[in-house]
C-alpha cells in the first residue's frame, strides 16, 4: 500500500529537484517545503542521494508504464512507430517535471548519483529499439533513430521552435502547461522526420498521418 506521507514528500522533492537540480537543492529546503524537519525527512529516506534515487525511480515507473501501454497496441509498421513517438511526446508533455529532472542530469547534475541511465533510460530505449526490428532500412541505425526522437522531444519541450517572424520560441514551458497548438505542430514535424528516416533511399515520401 502506498504511504500518503511518503508520496507527499516525493512530490515535493520531485518539484524542487526539477526546478533547481539535485546539486543546488539542500535537504533543508525540501524539508521546509514539505512542512517537516530535516531529521524526519532523512529518517524516511536515509540521505539526500537516496531521496533522489526514489524520485528518479518514481519518474521511471511512470514513463515505463506509459511506454508499455503503448507497446501493448504496437503494430509492426510505420504507423506503430509513429504511435510510439506520440506516446513518448505525450508522456513528457503531461509530466514536465520528469523532463526537467532528466535535463538536469544531461547537464551534469547529480554526478555523484550514478547509474540512473543504466537503470532506467537504457532498458526502455532497448525495448523500443527491439520493437523496430525489420522496420528500419539497412542504412539507418535503429538506436540512432530512437535517440533522434528522444533528442527532438527534449529539445522542443525545453527550447522550442523559433519560426521566421516570431520573437519567442513556440514551445511548452519546461515546468509549466503545454501550448497545444505548438505541440501538435511539433508532432507533425516529428512524424515527417521519422518518415524520412524510415523510407528506403529513393522511395517517395509516406502519406501524411491521419
Amino acid at each position: 500500500m502506498t504511504d500518503p506521507e511518503v508520496e507527499r514528500l516525493l512530490e515535493t522533492a520531485t518539484r524542487i529537484f526539477a526546478e533547481l537540480g539535485y546539486d543546488a537543492t539542500p535537504t533543508q529546503l525540501i524539508a521546509d517545503a514539505a512542512g517537516t524537519s530535516t531529521t524526519g525527512l532523512l529518517e524516511r529516506f536515509g540521505s539526500k542521494s537516496q531521496l533522489y534515487r526514489e524520485v528518479m525511480h518514481r519518474a521511471d515507473q511512470a514513463e515505463q508504464q506509459a511506454i508499455e501501454t503503448a507497446m501493448a497496441s504496437f503494430t509492426h509498421d510505420r504507423q506503430g512507430i509513429l504511435m510510439l513517438a506520440d506516446a513518448y511526446l505525450d508522456f513528457y508533455v503531461a509530466h514536465p517535471l520528469y523532463l526537467a529532472l532528466w535535463m538536469h542530469r544531461w547537464l551534469g547534475d547529480a554526478a555523484d548519483v550514478p547509474n540512473m541511465e543504466e537503470l532506467y533510460t537504457q532498458p526502455l530505449s532497448a525495448m523500443v529499439t527491439d520493437a523496430l526490428t525489420g522496420l528500419v532500412p539497412d542504412d539507418v541505425d535503429a538506436p540512432f533513430l530512437v535517440w533522434t526522437g528522444v533528442w527532438c522531444v527534449y529539445g522542443f519541450l525545453s527550447g522550442g521552435l523559433v519560426h521566421p517572424g516570431t520573437r519567442r520560441p513556440q514551445r511548452q514551458n519546461a515546468l509549466g502547461s503545454a501550448d497545444p497548438e505548438a505541440v501538435e505542430s511539433f508532432r507533425a514535424h516529428l512524424h515527417t522526420l521519422l518518415d524520412r528516416m524510415l523510407a528506403p533511399r529513393g522511395a517517395p515520401p509516406a502519406p501524411p498521418s491521419a
